[in-house]
């Protein structure tokens, strides 16, 4: 993708997002507006032409099914509907953070609309916060104000907040015959296939809720009449799945899977991040030092760039971000050198020009520039700082449900105290960071 389509991406954040989908009568706890945030600004957006708008919607997906649909999509239908969503389960990496923040700003500037899918019962059924819905809700709250603090242009009315639990209660009549129908038309087998996308796997021991999900997740697509799913690699089954409906009911116009590249961990040979690894990822509410010491033992073979973790994150990150990537170096090791590509960064890093030792920390300025206006937030706005308490609550509660239950979700770094005072009552042997 070329530096101009980038550009379009960036936008000055206003997040003045109505509450009315994050505070709903099924969630039970408002959450007042942010206060505004500064967070990256361009000059207005110049009209794409057909050619842009296409090039820049592809540049989010590793994948897409079909290319010659999405074309046609585009020059049809002035407005295309995307849909994307969530589990409130806890903590979000920066994955989930930074890199949807800039799907969805390309989404919205191609001219999309983005429905983002709260999937609170959806967490409920896959056993999330010990399956208390009143506390999912919460962690989704929270979710929703990261994306507003780190730059989620939403300004314009294109990104819509949808709660599973509002949106089906309301068309109730709609949404359980089409899953119905989903889970009619197939078979056990073809359904368990679909686990990953529940971080589960066939083989694992499922409750019945969570054979259901798949079906109901297929049926999310047509519910909110979506022209592409734009979620990652690990959801690619069961959107696959929505099309073999589409065969089935010989339903014409199919989703168009938008399948974005997975992050994987900061360690050797982790396929992608995990929350019950808290030394795999960063996340949006780490400190400043916890980045800063997880980037500096991050796995960064030199010369090599394959499978390089921390050139991923420039990649998928950084240079989406900032257009850019500088690093800092002594001038005898060769002086300060601004990337303006992926490609120059990955060539010096190859010959040898470029040593994770100066790579590293570089990388760490560039991400904790990203997280500070999410950690300020936090700290300045006091509806935030109100909401931030009340995950601490939720999140300590289950806590306590993981110990009994043996749960395995996440750690979070405010309950570290917590967590080794009780791990030493109990005597197990958990690692902490």
């Amino acid at each position: 993708m070329n530096r101009s389509h980038l550009e379009f991406c960036r936008s000055n954040l206003n997040p003045t997002l109505s509450m009315e989908n994050e505070g709903s009568s099924n969630n039970g706890s408002e959450v007042p507006p942010s206060q505004p945030l500064e967070s990256l600004s361009i000059s207005p957006q110049p009209q794409l032409s057909l050619k842009e708008r296409f090039d820049l919607i592809r540049s989010i997906g590793e994948e897409c099914i079909q290319e010659d649909e999405l074309e046609r999509l585009l020059a049809k239908k002035p407005r295309i509907v995307c849909y994307d969503g969530f589990e409130p389960s806890g903590r979000m990496h920066i994955a989930q953070g930074v890199m949807k923040a800039i799907n969805v700003n390309k989404l919205t500037s191609a001219g999309c609309n983005v429905k983002i899918w709260i999937a609170d019962w959806f967490a409920q059924l896959n056993n999330k916060m010990g399956g208390d819905l009143k506390k999912i809700q919460v962690i989704g709250q929270y979710l929703i104000e990261i994306w507003k603090a780190v730059g989620m242009n939403l300004e314009g009315g294109q990104v819509e907040f949808l709660w599973s639990s509002e949106e089906i209660n309301s068309r109730a009549h709609e949404y359980w015959p089409l899953v119905m129908d989903i889970a009619r038309r197939n078979k056990l087998p073809r359904i368990l296939r679909c686990c990953q996308i529940m971080g589960r796997s066939e083989q694992d021991e499922l409750s019945a809720a969570q054979i259901f999900y798949p079906c109901m997740q297929c049926a999310d697509i047509f519910f909110l009449k979506a022209d592409i799913c734009q979620l990652g690699m690990d959801q690619r089954k069961v959107n696959m799945l929505a099309r073999e409906y589409c065969d089935d009911i010989k339903r014409k116009n199919k989703p168009i899977i938008l399948s974005h590249h997975m992050l994987p961990g900061l360690q050797e040979g982790q396929e992608k991040m995990s929350k019950s690894d808290p030394s795999s990822s960063i996340f949006m509410e780490d400190e400043e030092a916890e980045v800063n010491l997880k980037i500096k033992k991050a796995f960064c073979p030199p010369k090599v760039a394959e499978k390089n973790p921390c050139l991923e994150y420039i990649k998928y990150i950084v240079i989406p971000w900032f257009n850019e990537f500088t690093v800092e170096r002594k001038q005898e090791n060769g002086g300060d050198k601004t990337f303006k590509s992926f490609e120059d960064l990955v060539g010096d890093y190859e010959s040898g020009e470029l040593h994770p030792g100066d790579l590293k920390p570089a990388l760490a300025k560039s991400l904790n520039r990203i997280l500070q206006p999410v950690r300020d937030h936090f700290i300045n706005d006091p509806k935030a700082k109100d909401l931030l308490k009340r995950v601490k609550v939720c999140t300590f509660d289950f806590f306590l449900y993981f110990e009994l239950h043996g749960t395995d979700d996440f750690f979070i770094p405010w309950l570290q105290g917590y967590q080794m005072m009780y791990c030493r009552m109990k005597a197990k042997p958990y690692i902490l960071f």
